[in-house]
This record gives structure tokens, C-alpha cells and sequence, in this order.
């Protein structure tokens, strides 16, 4: 099966972090929607994404909430497929590790257990891949999307765009332009830096700025050879790399049409 899995981090230790985005973004055949270190906005991000898998801190002491509180939430909200949740911890209580499973985590890895390392994690879902997704197929039924469920399937589509081109799950304009292009996917759209300001509370100018650094760095970072083939349009010689409209309407395009 050569689908690609698609994961959600809820991590609050900036290391782990760092080096979980780091190591996802070198393998191929998974794509990292987002990171949060909160709970609440974990669930949120679930119910944006539908992501295949969450890799679930289970403490988020520099965060908001804990694992738990997020498991008993994930148990109490309609989501039509679950995602596997693998759950990492430093806590070694029996009873901890039980009451995570009754609230519906899928396996426990220890942090304290030899050999232990962020990207183990990783290396866990890979090995797992094929039945993570496959069941998640043989849960969904058969029946027509909503608009709410087709916007995910946009959404994660986008997500695999950008994670191949180089677009930084770290970078400020990362989940900016996943929003620009779902919005231009479905029609023209003006002011698109204003509509996302609004929704972040923030200024145009400021989303505008942080998506041209995403861009930016990602032709800065990305082999040539790479963006040569994943990046098809014209680029100005003047300026070497895509305008923000330019970039937004080139993905628009490509993802409008393949739905």
C-alpha cells in the first residue's frame, strides 16, 4: 500500500519536537499535518485534518491540558474515523498507562524504556503503516462527502503538496497557506492575506510576510532539481521564486483539479 500516512504532533518538549519534524520531513511516505502542545487545539486540528495517526505526548506540562483530558475528549467528539493514537510518556504508573488505554489509546511507548528516542516513534507508525490505513478505509463508509469532510480531503492533500516541495511544518506561513489554498480551490477569492488576518487575528501584512519567508525558505533549502519537477510554473528570473499569488493559484489549480 503506497499511501501516504498523515500525522498530527501534540508535543509540548521543544527538543522532541524539533527533532520529530526533522525526521518525518526525511521519510518518505508520511506527512506531518501540524504540531500543538495543546489539547483543546489538538481536537481541533482532528477535526480540521482527520489526520491517520496522533502521536499524543502524554504530560504537555509546557502546554495546555494533558493526554488524557484529550483522549476522553477525542471519545466524546464526532469524528467519522478515529485516528490510531500512539502515546509517549514519561510517566511509569500502571494505572496511568491503563486508564490511557481505556480512553482509547492504541499503544504506549515508554520514554523511559531502553533505546528510547523521539524518532522511534516514527519508525513505530512506518512499521504499522499499512494497517493504520487500511483500516481507516475499511471504516469509512461508502456514502457521499459533506462539504466539511471534502475540505479535509483538500486540506491533507495540500498538506502533502507543501511537505514536498519543502514548505516547513515549523514555519509561520505553514498552516497560512494550507487556509490561502483551500480558499482559492474553491473559487476566486480577493484579499485572501485579509481573510486569513481575520481569522488568526493578525494583519495582512503580517500573513503575507510570513508566507513569503515559507516560500523563500523553501527555495532556498529544496534541491533545485526537485522544485523543478514539483513546481511546474513560471517563475520569474528577476525574482527566482514564486510570488505569493502565483504560488497560491498554482496549487488551487493543480489540487482543483484532480477533485
Amino acid at each position: 500500500m503506497d499511501k501516504e500516512l498523515f500525522v498530527l504532533l501534540v508535543e509540548d518538549d521543544p527538543v522532541a519536537c524539533r527533532e520529530l519534524v526533522e525526521y518525518i520531513e526525511s521519510k518518505d511516505g508520511i506527512s506531518l499535518v501540524s504540531v500543538t502542545n495543546n489539547a483543546h487545539r489538538a481536537i481541533e486540528l482532528m477535526q480540521d485534518f482527520s489526520p491517520d495517526a496522533i502521536i499524543l505526548d502524554l504530560e504537555l506540562h509546557l502546554g495546555s491540558g494533558n493526554g488524557l483530558q484529550l483522549l476522553q475528549e477525542l471519545q466524546q467528539t464526532d469524528i467519522p474515523s478515529k485516528p490510531y493514537v500512539l502515546v509517549t510518556t514519561n510517566n511509569s504508573s500502571s494505572i496511568t498507562h491503563e486508564s490511557a488505554r481505556q480512553l482509547g489509546a492504541d499503544f504506549i511507548m515508554s520514554k523511559h524504556q531502553s533505546g528510547y528516542t523521539p524518532q522511534e516513534a516514527i519508525n513505530f507508525l512506518l512499521l504499522i503503516k499499512d494497517g493504520i490505513i487500511r483500516k481507516r478505509i475499511n471504516a469509512s463508509a461508502p456514502r457521499a462527502k459533506t462539504p466539511e469532510e471534502q475540505d479535509k480531503k483538500i486540506s491533507r492533500k495540500i498538506v502533502s503538496e507543501l511537505n514536498a516541495i519543502g514548505i516547513s511544518t515549523k514555519a509561520i506561513g505553514y498552516q497560512y497557506l494550507i487556509d490561502a489554498i483551500l480558499l482559492a480551490v474553491k473559487g476566486p477569492v480577493q484579499n485572501v492575506s485579509v481573510q486569513i488576518g481575520k481569522k488568526y487575528n493578525k494583519s495582512s501584512a503580517s500573513v503575507e510576510r510570513a508566507i513569503q519567508n515559507a516560500i523563500a525558505k523553501a527555495w532556498r533549502t529544496t534541491p533545485i532539481e526537485d522544485l523543478l519537477q514539483l513546481y511546474t510554473a513560471k517563475i520569474s528570473s528577476e525574482k527566482g521564486v514564486p510570488t505569493i499569488t502565483e504560488f497560491i493559484y498554482y496549487y488551487a489549480t493543480k489540487i482543483r483539479n484532480l477533485y
